[in-house]
């Protein structure tokens, strides 16, 4: 399956009492993969995930994209360079290709049209990357927002504090949306996926007519997957904030778009893995700490 963690230098802000402190050392991120999706042969689409379990994934985002509604209208499934499949190159274990049960119809070219997809067997991260900056009608990395470090640090905080459902159920994922110039906060919203509450938010946004979302933060309650960072970007949201860890593409896919991503910001410190030019340091009592070398926490 490849490796599972990857080292990156991140910029260390810390604050504290006698000042604020930046550094930059390394972080361990958890590696991301693509799974292409086919089905009868045909690309469907890419999604991001921890390898394992793919059947399963396939299966219930056929369900999900309403191809499929019932189990025996899921007929097998094998990966791309499996036995049977003629493929040449060995077994990627990252495509995917779906046969459903006799009568039942392909998807939809419109869902796929949806998606953006490899013919290519084995994607790979870069290719995902660009697919990203090819269909997303906004630039995230010209918008001039900002934000104080301390406003950022503390919006997980404001943001649980809106979690109404998650107070009676402990179970639910949460995104918001912020100002970044005042800090003010525009929407919230839960559900069981977190990819499902950034949905709703963008899809307010939507509904009021405010994409792209510039000069907004995007918080959420999770990690921050590469899925999330795209969907901050297709959306023109230039800040992203996770009060978790991000995956490697994740930060890759940050960088690649000029987006800010800051993620394990928790309490008075936080770290930021792309674009910090965006998070406000300032004040007489500063402290610049080994900028150039990568240090341990």
């Amino acid at each position: 399956m490849g490796r599972i963690t990857q080292r990156r230098a991140v910029t260390r802000i810390v604050l504290g009492e006698d000042g604020i402190a930046q550094r930059r050392r390394a972080d361990v991120l958890a590696v991301e993969e693509p799974l292409e999706i086919r089905v009868g042969g045909t690309p469907l689409a890419v999604t991001m995930r921890t390898p394992g379990h793919d059947v399963e994934l396939a299966a219930g985002f056929l369900v999900s994209e309403g191809v499929i509604s019932r189990g025996d209208e899921f007929r097998s499934a094998i990966h791309c360079g499996g036995p049977g499949t003629g493929g040449a190159d060995g077994n990627t274990y990252n495509v995917l290709d779906v046969a459903l049960a006799p009568g039942v119809a392909a998807p939809d070219p419109d869902i796929a049209r949806a998606f953006y997809t490899t013919s290519s067997c084995g994607v790979c991260g870069k290719a995902s990357i660009d697919a990203v900056e090819t269909t997303s009608a906004y630039d995230v990395s010209t918008d001039a927002a900002s934000v104080d470090v301390a406003v950022l640090a503390a919006l997980p905080d404001t943001l649980r504090e809106h979690q109404a459902v998650f107070e009676k159920t402990g179970g639910l994922h949460a995104a918001a949306l912020f100002d970044a110039a005042t800090g003010e906060l525009l929407v919230v919203r839960e559900d069981v996926g977190r990819h499902n509450a950034v949905d709703k938010v963008v899809g307010w946004a939507v509904l009021e007519e405010r994409l792209p979302l510039r000069g907004t933060i995007l918080q959420v309650s999770g990690r921050a997957s590469f899925e999330l960072v795209q969907k901050a970007a297709m959306a023109g949201i230039p800040i992203l904030s996770a009060v978790s860890a991000p995956s490697s593409l994740a930060a890759e896919l940050a960088e690649a778009s000029g987006l800010t991503l800051a993620g394990f910001v928790r309490g008075r410190s936080l770290n930021v893995y792309s674009r910090p030019d965006r998070v406000r340091v300032e004040g007489e009592r500063q402290t610049l700490l080994a900028s150039g070398a990568l240090r341990g926490s």
